[in-house]
């Protein structure tokens, strides 16, 4: 397991510790109720440093990605954020990454444990090209805000006042010293995500702690990060999708440009939007105080429609939530369907819970 450059800091801290593929994070601090509650009231922050990135150089970066993901590439400008799948040509993903276009690369934010592959993908198509992959998941890190009084805090941090970040826009901003690229979060709860350099990270990570205080600040792991996750309705790669999901499945539309042209996959989104629904989607479900694993079945009627991806236990909701794949003759929010062999049941809500 690849230890997280901040762990001493971590365990100082009272952090306890989770494997997310082959990477370490923090699991909680010892109170994922009052973490939850810092990122929707006030602000918490998170060590992402287990995520991997990639760095695509050379002059012909932006047209050869631009044929490689299912998003507009071309037409992203220069320092602006955007997410996009990678799928094979039968439209199943290999991958999803958030994309940021820099002045002199391209930066391909990955999942844990994704470096290796997304790197040999994209390899197998850079034939003559002037574009070079490189992995730079040591050059920089990510450090995740989440809440509403992340501005505020940037603020006290950076010196001068610091405008919310809409989703996908960037701004450079100077914390501790060090340069850092802030990019606006999707999601239910205002956030950004801090780009540092690896060996800025504990200078940065010091300054938002110590100024946070002041905002009601609390460091929050990865049970917290997921719980909100889950709430917001946005699917993870390795959980809620793998190698056989179809990005429309999984309801990535914001990650598909349909005036980009031709890209590895095209045909297949393409075929699947103009029939105008997919077999199954992915879709909320309500639990009441049953917690089922991961991959537990879903019936009607004693038929497998579904089945589970995602659990948590929701503030929000004051019950156990789900994501799910279920068949598209019952995605009706209000459907009740049978978990397992029952007599738990499962109820089908829209996304995100609210």
């Amino acid at each position: 397991m690849e230890p997280l450059s901040l762990h001493f800091l971590h365990e100082q801290a009272g952090a306890h510790f989770l494997e997310v593929n082959g990477r370490e994070a923090v699991a909680d601090y010892g109170d994922v109720e009052a973490e939850y509650r810092a990122a929707r009231q006030a602000v918490a922050l998170h060590d992402a440093t287990y995520r991997e990135a990639l760095r695509i150089t050379g002059e012909d970066r932006v047209s050869f990605l631009h044929g490689m993901v299912t998003q507009d590439v071309k037409g992203l400008a220069a320092g602006a954020a955007t997410y996009a799948a990678m799928i094979t040509v039968k439209g199943s993903m290999v991958g999803d990454a958030r994309l940021v276009r820099r002045e002199a690369d391209l930066l391909l934010d990955l999942e844990p444990g994704m470096g290796a592959k997304v790197q040999e993908f994209l390899g197998k198509f850079l034939i003559s090209e002037d574009a070079e992959l490189l992995d730079a998941t040591g050059e920089l890190g990510v450090l995740r805000l989440m809440g509403p009084r992340t501005a505020d805090l940037l603020g006290a941090v950076s010196g001068s006042p610091f405008a919310a970040l809409a989703p996908d826009a960037t701004r450079a901003v100077n914390l501790a010293g060090q340069e850092v690229l802030a990019v606006g979060r999707p999601g239910q709860e205002p956030g950004v995500d801090l780009l540092v350099p690896r060996g800025g990270l504990e200078a940065v990570w010091k300054a938002l702690v110590a100024a946070g205080g002041a905002f009601g600040l609390k460091p929050a792991g990865w049970l917290a990060q997921e719980t909100l996750r889950v709430e917001a309705g946005v699917p993870r790669y390795g959980q809620d999708m793998v190698d056989t999901t179809i990005p429309l499945e999984a309801n990535l539309t914001n990650a598909i440009s349909y005036n980009k042209g031709c890209y590895i996959g095209q045909e297949v989104i393409a075929r699947a939007t103009f029939r105008g629904h997919m077999n199954r989607k992915l879709t909320g479900l309500l639990l009441g105080s049953t917690e089922p694993a991961p991959g537990t079945e879903l019936k009607k009627d004693g038929k497998k429609v579904g089945w589970v991806t995602s659990v948590v236990r929701s503030p929000l909701k004051g019950q156990t939530v789900a994501l799910g794949y279920v068949h598209r003759d019952h995605l009706e929010p209000g459907t009740v369907l049978a978990v397992g062999d029952g007599p738990a049941e499962a109820t089908v809500a829209a996304l995100p819970f609210t």
